[in-house]
């Protein structure tokens, strides 16, 4: 019995879409590892990057500690498409936030001040909030499958 014989062209049509898959494979993979093995850092003060992100926080800051809020940054990092802030909202000038005339009013006992953390990740051209905490008393990121896959570095 002779074994059977392949079309003429079918072992290199195979071997072509072999390669085009391990090519795309490849690209995902270092797509990925370049991602997470960008080391985060700290946009600088005055930068469009370090105004674009705070003006993304500062509408859902407002809304909730009343208008007008400017932030002390307490911590920035970005990388790989991703950032997490940590902000100490005050009114301009310094003043502090008095959070029983805010909607924390029945909550201000049980809440850290107005200290402000946000996750935040850029798609479509912007800074989008993923996920924020106002006021937290613990590290609420840690043990958070969103933050299991994170870039190191980038929550404190």
């Amino acid at each position: 019995m002779r074994p059977s014989v392949s079309p003429p062209g079918l072992f290199k049509k195979q071997r072509q879409i072999l390669f085009a898959g391990l090519a795309v494979l490849a690209f995902i993979l270092t797509a990925t590892l370049q991602a997470h093995a960008q080391a985060p850092y700290e946009p600088a003060r005055g930068t469009a990057e370090r105004k674009d992100i705070l003006n993304a926080v500062r509408p859902l800051v407002e809304a909730r500690l009343n208008p007008p809020v400017e932030f002390v940054v307490t911590w920035m990092r970005v990388a790989g498409g991703w950032a997490f802030v940590g902000l100490a909202p005050q009114r301009p000038g310094g003043g502090q936030i008095n959070l029983r005339a805010t909607i924390y009013a029945n909550e201000a006992d049980y809440m850290d001040g107005a200290q402000t953390y946000a996750l935040l990740r850029k798609a479509y051209g912007r800074w989008n909030i993923v996920d924020f905490a106002v006021g937290p008393t613990d590290v609420f990121w840690h043990g958070d499958p969103l933050y299991f896959g994170l870039p190191r570095g980038l929550t404190p």
